[in-house]
C-alpha cells in the first residue's frame, strides 16, 4: 500500500502520513471471528499500575487469527483483505470449500478470489501453508512455528520475511529477520511469502493525540524526575548524575545482555543475530 501525506494546514498535519488503505476491501470484520478486548490500563487486579505509561485508547475487537493452519487438503478462497487494529499486518478472510471461515495474515501479492491450501497437497506458492520438510530450500517464508502444532510464533510483523536455508533429516535451517540462523524441526509449519503492509514502517503519527488513540500515555524521562522517583533524577540542570542509564528499579537499560546463558533452546541457534 502507498503512503498518503497531507498539506500542512496545522503543525500536526505537516509531518503526518497515513496508509491509503488501497488494499483493504472490507470495512467491517467477520462478526463470528471477533470478540471483545478488555483494556487494563496497565493495572493489575488490585488497581495498581504494573506497566507504566499505558491507558485510554480506542476500543478494539480481537480478531481470531488462524496461526495453526491445520485444516489440510481443503481449498480456501480469499474473501476479503481487512485492517486489524491489534497488529501491524493486514489480515485476509478465508472461506474454505466446506463453508468454514478463518483469518490469516495477508502476505504480499495475495488478492481477493485467490485460492490457498494447507498441507502436503499444497503447492509452494504465496499464502499456502506447509511443513518445512515440504518447502523448497531458498523460499521466503513467514508465520513459522517453533514447536510442531503449537501455531506460528515467528515472523508475524508487517513486511517481515525469513529464508529457508537448508534441511536435514530432522531440522531445517531458517534465517530470521534479525539475522539469526536457527534450527527448527522440519515438522513445523510455515507460510510461503512475505508478510504484507510493507509501508507500515514509514507511517508517521504526526501528533501526540494519535499516540493516545493507541493507548500509550506520555513517557516521562527518568532524568526529568526527582531523586525519590528515579535513580537518574535530581541534580542541577539536565544532569543524570553520571551513572549508567537504568530503570526506576536499578536495572541497567543499555547494552546489558538479558538472555539466560543456560537457556535450553540456545543449542538450536547456529548463528547469532547481527550486532
Amino acid at each position: 500500500m502507498a503512503i498518503k501525506s497531507y498539506n500542512p494546514t496545522t503543525p500536526s498535519r505537516r509531518n503526518m502520513t497515513v496508509s491509503d488503505f488501497a488494499e483493504i476491501t472490507a470495512s467491517a470484520p467477520q462478526k463470528s471471528l471477533t470478540k471483545g478486548k478488555k483494556s487494563t490500563g496497565g493495572r493489575n487486579n488490585l488497581g495498581r499500575v504494573t506497566t507504566r505509561f499505558r491507558g485510554g485508547g480506542n476500543k478494539r475487537r480481537l480478531r481470531a487469527i488462524d496461526f495453526k493452519r491445520d485444516k489440510e487438503g481443503i481449498a480456501g478462497k480469499v474473501t476479503s483483505i481487512e485492517y486489524d487494529p491489534n497488529r501491524t499486518a493486514n489480515i485476509a478472510l478465508i472461506t474454505y470449500a466446506d463453508g468454514e471461515k478463518s483469518y490469516i495474515l495477508s502476505p504480499v501479492g495475495l488478492k481477493v478470489d485467490d485460492v490457498i491450501m494447507n498441507g502436503e497437497k499444497a503447492e509452494p506458492k504465496v499464502g499456502n501453508c506447509m511443513k518445512l520438510k515440504d518447502i523448497p530450500v531458498g523460499l521466503n517464508i513467514h508465520c513459522v512455528e517453533m514447536r510442531a502444532g503449537n501455531g506460528a510464533k515467528l515472523v508475524r510483523s508487517a513486511g517481515q520475511t525469513a529464508t529457508l536455508r537448508g534441511k536435514d533429516e530432522k531440522y531445517a535451517l531458517v534465517k530470521l529477520p534479525s539475522g539469526e540462523v536457527r534450527m527448527i524441526n522440519i515438522e513445523c509449519r510455515a507460510t510461503i511469502g512475505q508478510v504484507g503492509n510493507l509501508e507500515h514502517m514509514n507511517i508517521k503519527l504526526g501528533k501526540a493525540g494519535k499516540k493516545r488513540y493507541l493507548g500509550k500515555r506520555p513517557h516521562v524521562r527518568g532524568v526529568a524526575m526527582n531523586p525519590v522517583d528515579h535513580p537518574m533524577g535530581g541534580g542541577e540542570g539536565k544532569s543524570s548524575g553520571g551513572g549508567h542509564p537504568m530503570s526506576p528499579w536499578g536495572q541497567l537499560s543499555k547494552g546489558k545482555k538479558t538472555r539466560n546463558k543456560r537457556k535450553a533452546s540456545s543449542k538450536f541457534i547456529v548463528e547469532r543475530r547481527k550486532k
